[in-house]
């Protein structure tokens, strides 16, 4: 079990370095933080998949310096709230910016 733990955390590692390098936004931060990063964003989406209320949505998930900013489209403001729930339980997580979407009924 722990072998699967270190796994994953060296494979969120690696994933979140090259999200940092494919990111439009100007992001300049040691390695280290890089890689706390990375592993945040990787259990949020864990989390976020997890739960029945969010699995379906498609948010998308970016960290930078502990600060988790989710967006995409939700179906609710349930959703949205319960995403930003989750979001901020996460270890790791110093601050939830919220740039969701949801489409207004009749759209």
């Amino acid at each position: 079990m722990r072998r699967a733990t270190i796994s994953r955390i060296v494979l969120s590692a690696i994933l979140a370095c090259s999200m940092v390098a494919c990111t439009s936004m100007p992001r300049q931060q040691p390695p280290e933080e890089a890689i706390e990063d990375g592993v945040v964003t990787a259990r949020v989406k864990e989390k976020l998949i997890a739960d029945p209320l969010t699995k379906h949505h498609n948010i998308n998930v970016e960290t930078f310096k502990g600060t988790v900013q989710l967006s995409g489209f939700v179906e609710s403001d349930e959703a949205r709230a319960r995403a930003l729930q989750i979001a901020s339980e996460v270890q790791g997580v110093k601050r939830v910016r919220d740039a969701m979407d949801v489409p207004e009924k009749g759209s």
